[in-house]
């Protein structure tokens, strides 16, 4: 008998001897994929905080080619990510004129890293959108969504002529503290020390939260303090977001939402994106002695801040070189290989998440973000090219396709379009 024919034959009986129950599981399986797929693709996808570095925008080296970044391009188009808010971050730096300076000039490199992409470099698979409606208008052009989020209102110094100058330059939201006390807001980090700059927001940030909305910049609640959020709440007149944060409810730490800002978000109409932070996601066990010694030793090795210090990925790994990260992460391997620390988050543990988001605010008022390049991320949604993984475990759970439009998306656009009216409607009072 010819190969062909027995490999056939042995395939035939393969199949004829698998249990009936197992077949059928796989059968259903399949379904359950193809459907998730087909919602996938009619859906627009976008994730709310993406960081990014001006070095990646060059014309040598951009998001046109597969880079080593969790969110790129090629990576947006192998998982099926339509859009991507690319985040204008500042660190945060000591409240004086020549810090304000400094992180000004960065946040403008970061600005015009976006603009390079989307008007130079690749304006045929990238558009800029300013607009709710351009989001829409760009991904039917089958092309890929840049929007722009600023991170941290420190780069504006104490002038806040600068909220219109960067709405100007393309922002669409703005947190007023990021990991620090800024000139706006108590930072949530103060739950560390219990030190409090502002108890909320400062003078000069209730004034922010009011330029926002006169200009149209969502204000965004992730990293302020509890008090400022709320504040920041009750001030605004526009709906408000969380670009990056999950359910505190879930895994207790400062950067996460609890039920009572979660109840004032949902009352103002705002929506929380749910973040895919492996570390606000799931709050690891603690290590052994031997493997926290090991990972303290490894990092004070490399310069970098003990664990739970600093910024999330930033100021730490993000600082290394390719070259020193690619040490790191071997000698990393090694420690998880020597003694194995809690599993990391998962995309089901983050769809937990997502479920407890809905379940206390209402569908209208979740949506979804990574923090990618920025420490995201989480087993199975690591980058943007597993961005698919997120809709297959949401159809997994029943969801609809209308809702996950609307988790995906279609939340955050409403917001962003509401945000839009106020602020018409307050530059047309006299």
């Amino acid at each position: 008998m010819p190969r062909s024919l027995l490999l056939c034959a042995a395939a035939v009986l393969s199949i004829a001897l698998t249990p009936l129950p197992v077949r059928a599981q796989a059968a259903a399986d399949a379904a359950l994929v193809q459907k998730a797929r087909a919602i996938h693709d009619r859906v627009i996808t976008l994730d709310t905080h993406n960081d990014i570095e001006p070095g990646n925008f060059t014309r040598q080296k951009n998001y046109t080619q597969r880079l080593d970044t969790q969110v790129n391009i090629p990576k947006m188009v192998e998982g099926g990510l339509d859009a991507s808010f690319f985040i204008v971050y500042v660190g945060q730096g000591p409240l004086t004129p020549e810090g304000y300076d400094k992180a000004y000039k960065e946040a403008v490199a970061k600005f015009d890293a976006v603009h390079h992409l989307t008007q130079e470099i690749a304006p045929d698979k990238i558009g800029l959108a300013l607009t709710a409606a351009d989001v829409t208008r760009i991904a039917r052009s089958g092309r890929k969504v840049a929007l722009i989020g600023v991170e941290n209102a420190y780069s504006l110094g104490t002038d806040l002529k600068r909220i219109k100058e960067f709405y100007d330059r393309g922002g669409r939201y703005m947190s007023l503290a990021h990991n620090g006390h800024s000139q706006f807001a108590d930072s949530n980090t103060g739950e560390r020390d219990g030190v409090w700059l502002h108890h909320g927001l400062s003078d000069l940030g209730k004034q922010a939260v009011a330029e926002m909305n006169k200009w149209g910049i969502m204000v965004d609640l992730s990293h302020p303090s509890k008090e400022a959020n709320l504040q920041a709440i009750a001030l605004s007149k526009a709906p408000v977001i969380a670009s990056h944060s999950a359910a505190r409810a879930l895994a207790d730490v400062s950067r996460n939402m609890d039920d009572e800002q979660l109840e004032a978000l949902k009352k103002n109409g705002g929506v929380i994106q749910t973040v895919a932070f492996a570390t606000y996601v799931k709050v690891a066990k603690p290590d052994s002695p031997e493997r926290a010694a090991a990972i303290a030793g490894l990092r004070k090795e490399f310069g970098l801040p003990a664990p739970g210090v600093g910024g999330g990925g930033r100021g730490g790994l993000t600082a290394l070189s390719a070259e020193q990260r690619a040490k790191y992460d071997a000698r990393m391997a090694g420690i998880d290989q020597q003694t194995p620390g809690d599993p990391r988050a998962t995309v089901a543990d983050f769809v937990n998440h997502i479920d407890y988001l809905v379940k206390k605010t209402g569908i209208d008022h979740v949506g979804i973000s990574s923090d990618f390049d920025g420490g995201g991320g989480v087993t199975g949604w690591n980058g943007a090219d597993e961005t698919f993984n997120v809709t297959l475990e949401l159809v997994r759970r029943g969801y609809t396709e209308e809702q996950i439009g609307k988790i995906w998306s279609g939340n955050l656009l409403r917001v962003m379009a509401d945000v839009e009216k106020v602020a018409k409607q307050i530059q047309g009072q006299k």
